[in-house]
């Protein structure tokens, strides 16, 4: 076994690195700060044929009760910077970054384009992973580039929006590419002079509500914190004083279907839709609550959210307990609409979802 480098350490607690509070132990685990680190550690693993698990900020990630027997590498590479010019503002955020300091940074200026985003856990190098979306943006329309390490090779490389191929909670880096990079650093194209663009019909009411023209009118600010509120009421904003945050946020994504489907399979079933690239989008949330599963069901040591359907959270219990819900979850919903839910989080070891 080559010697492990100065920043890693054996038989590390995964749990507390973790939104949703559970897994076991790492074997080797390498808190990098730097990409030269990120590059001993990788070394350190391949050349000790070592199974390898890349995590960020913890909010998409659930480890097995047993933990991983390998190397865990935990990306928390900070750095904040910005390019501006006459209309655009540029941010360009290391990979361990807090995604919502990124938010705040562009917000504090009045820039636009990830006002929405406000309130998501993790961290700016997740977000391009499943293209992080909310309230109606998705980071995939502002990112302007990627940057990342190839862990085979361990040469750099830089992806343009267009080669990250996003989609709906997809990405190049979920999807062929998966496991293939690590990536380091992300780049956003803003707006310096904001225009208020809101087509989510919630945030739009709670923006009606609360903002008037008395009040100044729309501002990245006034949308940030409508965001905010909107996501505390379902306990999506990590607190720990809240018991309902010990989550993952949605653990499913909102399937879309043909409108065939919906015509022949579900007609007359009525369940909220949305426009979607390719189909008609489902609200997941109503398919979990309609078949079975309502807001504070609980089975074991895990449940739904008493504030959102589509949370699964940890009452006290084990990644055995959350992953025997989600099978009960996906099983009935199956049976009731004939629809496959996909999962969000990643599962250590993987699953199949």
């Amino acid at each position: 076994m080559p010697s492990p480098p100065a920043c890693m350490a054996q038989d590390v607690a995964l749990a507390p690195y973790t939104t949703m509070g559970l897994g076991g132990a790492a074997r080797w685990f390498a808190h990098c700060t730097s990409i030269g680190e990120l590059g001993e550690s990788l070394r350190f693993a391949r050349n000790g044929g070592l199974p390898l698990q890349v995590f960020s900020g913890g909010s998409n990630i659930i480890f097995a009760d047993e933990g991983f027997d390998g190397v865990v590498i935990h990306v928390a590479l900070r750095g904040l910077s910005e390019n501006l010019s006459a209309d655009e503002a540029v941010i360009e955020a290391a990979a361990g970054e807090p995604w919502d300091r990124v938010v705040v940074h562009a917000v504090e200026r009045g820039w636009g384009g990830i006002e929405c985003l406000s309130g998501i856990p993790g961290s700016a190098g997740g977000t391009p992973v499943q293209n992080v979306g909310a309230y109606g943006q998705e980071v995939g329309q502002t990112i302007l580039s990627v940057r990342a390490i190839d862990r085979l090779t361990l040469d750099e490389a830089e992806f343009s929006r267009e080669a990250c191929a996003f989609g709906y909670r997809l990405s190049r880096f979920k999807g062929p590419d998966a496991d293939r990079y690590i990536i380091t650093g992300v780049r956003f194209r803003l707006k310096r002079h904001f225009e208020p663009d809101v087509r989510y019909p919630e945030l739009a009411r709670a923006l009606g509500e609360n903002h008037g023209p008395e009040a100044g009118g729309t501002t990245p600010g006034t949308v940030r914190a409508a965001v905010l509120a909107l996501r505390r009421k379902k306990s999506m904003v990590i607190d720990p004083a809240d018991e309902n945050s010990r989550s993952v946020g949605s653990f499913f994504t909102n399937p879309v279907v043909p409108e065939s489907f919906l015509q022949e399979k579900l007609k007359g079933v009525p369940v909220p839709t949305y426009p979607a690239p390719g189909g008609i989008k489902l609200s997941a949330a109503w398919l979990v609550e309609h078949a079975g599963f309502p807001k504070g069901f609980r089975m074991k040591g895990a449940g739904i959210s008493d504030r959102h359907a589509l949370a699964i959270v940890n009452r006290g219990g084990s990644t055995e307990d959350v992953m025997a819900l989600e099978g009960e979850i996906r099983k009935q919903v199956y049976a009731k609409f004939g629809i496959r839910l996909e999962r969000e989080p990643v599962v250590v070891p993987y699953r199949p979802g």
